[in-house]
């Protein structure tokens, strides 16, 4: 049986039982979930040969024998051991199912609908049918295409033109530990009307022997002025296999702001991708990957300049250990007529062993005149004349290295806005420190420890 026969009858036996249960599906769902089950069988997975996945084997997850979550089940003090410390509006899912018991969705302010995409489909389907795949059809990659067959279940987000939400909102996916490994492919759709404002985290997580794979995609439109804060926070267990697929529409003056923080999972993909479509748009990039042991984190990155006057910035970085792998590929395409646009794009990684390795590619596609645009990469290693200059003020070797690795990832650091994230990333990347540190002070002091020495 090949691999890809393999998940197509997970999914003709999906189809039974749902039909079994709840009757037959609206046409319009059940024609996608054809054609994206049709346009999987027809790619298949996609090997070393494809450009796009020339540094990445797939074949962990082609090769799984993944089953349907059919319960949330999952311990409340569990989750509450795992859960971010905020204040906040979210909704759960555990291995893709939705979990009332841990969501809170009380006091939602009006204007802000959120709701599991089940309830949403089942509630008003038509209304949510015109937005859903528009952005991520099942062209886009085999694994959307995958994601689109099995589409059951997900996150519906949105906003009232010139609403604000204070408080964040958290989509959380927790994976379980169990005898046999699962599968989910959540699909979220975020809708933010004009002049809206949010911040959302996208957070994955689970019990430290789970070994599932979680297969997403994501679409966020945003319409004249919105303003959007996306965190994703991705601290899924080492035996995790995740894929995700987000893809942006920017309206006139929309923000998009993305911090993508990898920690976790032993194969990792991350594609995304915005359409800058109307003048005075903005388009933000943060990453940081951490790769411990065999990780493998790669990261593809998309900024579509459609329209004139349009801004994005992007700076990535990668710290890898031991023997993990890393890759970026980030790639601008300035269209034709996109006059008086801004781009910049930095990749920098740091490798704390000779083992780890990185593929850094970023690209530059300009089809215009008046614009302005810049990118590069570089990699290299901690300075181990910054790390002495450190021993020397009485630090031990493990903290002096925690803490110029941490100044590595300051750049990025720096920018976030919410303790509870930046402390998950500085614990994951430098361990327990004394106290938390001002990332922006230790970079001066290691500078003028390293020129001191010199």
């Amino acid at each position: 049986m090949s691999d890809v026969q393999t998940f197509l009858d997970r999914l003709a036996e999906r189809t039974e039982t749902r039909r079994q249960a709840h009757g037959p599906e609206p046409t319009w769902i059940a024609a996608r979930r054809q054609a994206g089950a049709a346009r999987f069988e027809a790619l298949g997975f996609p090997t070393r040969r494809v450009e796009e996945w020339k540094y990445t084997d797939v074949r962990p997850i082609a090769g799984g024998d993944f089953a349907l979550a059919e319960t949330a089940d999952f311990s409340p003090a569990a989750a509450a051991a795992l859960t971010l410390p905020l204040d906040a509006h979210r909704l759960t899912f555990v291995d893709g199912v939705f979990s009332a018991e841990l969501s809170q969705l009380d006091g939602l302010p009006a204007g802000v609908a959120l709701l599991p995409l089940s309830q949403a489909l089942d509630e008003n389907h038509e209304a949510v049918g015109g937005p859903l795949g528009r952005l991520t059809g099942v062209e886009f990659s085999p694994f959307a295409a995958l994601n689109t067959a099995f589409m059951e279940e997900g996150a519906l987000l949105r906003l009232a033109p010139r609403t604000v939400v204070d408080k964040p909102i958290i989509l959380q996916f927790l994976s379980r530990a169990g005898e046999t490994p699962v599968m989910s492919h959540p699909r979220i759709l975020v809708e933010a009307g004009s002049r809206s404002q949010a911040t959302v985290i996208e957070h994955h997580l689970g019990e430290a022997d789970a070994a599932n794979f979680t297969n997403l995609v994501e679409e966020i439109i945003l319409d004249r002025g919105a303003n959007l804060t996306h965190y994703k926070l991705q601290e899924a267990p080492l035996g995790d296999l995740h894929v995700a697929s987000i893809h942006v529409e920017q309206g006139r003056d929309s923000r998009y702001t993305s911090f993508n923080l990898n920690l976790g999972g032993g194969l990792v993909r991350n594609d995304l991708v915005t359409d800058l479509n109307g003048e005075g748009a903005e388009a933000n990039f943060n990453g940081l990957f951490f790769g411990q042991g065999r990780q493998h984190v790669d990261n593809h990155t998309l900024a579509n300049h459609n329209a004139p006057h349009t801004y994005s910035n992007e700076t990535y970085k990668g710290i890898l250990d031991d023997r993990a792998r890393g890759v970026f590929n980030g790639k601008v395409i300035v269209k034709r007529d996109s006059q008086k646009i801004e781009a910049y794009q930095s990749n920098a990684n740091l490798l704390l062993s000779d083992r780890a390795e990185i593929d850094t590619k970023p690209e530059l596609e300009i089809y215009a005149d008046d614009v302005k645009c810049s990118h590069g990469a570089t990699t290299g290693q901690l300075d181990e004349e910054a790390v002495f200059a450190l021993r020397t003020r009485g630090l031990d070797e493990q903290t002096a290295r925690g803490l110029l690795t941490l100044a590595f990832a300051g750049e990025v650091m720096e920018q976030v806005a919410l303790d509870a994230v930046a402390e998950r990333v500085e614990l994951a990347v430098a361990g327990k420190l004394p106290e938390r540190f001002n990332l922006a002070g230790l970079v001066e002091t290691a500078v003028a420890l390293h020129e001191d020495e010199e």
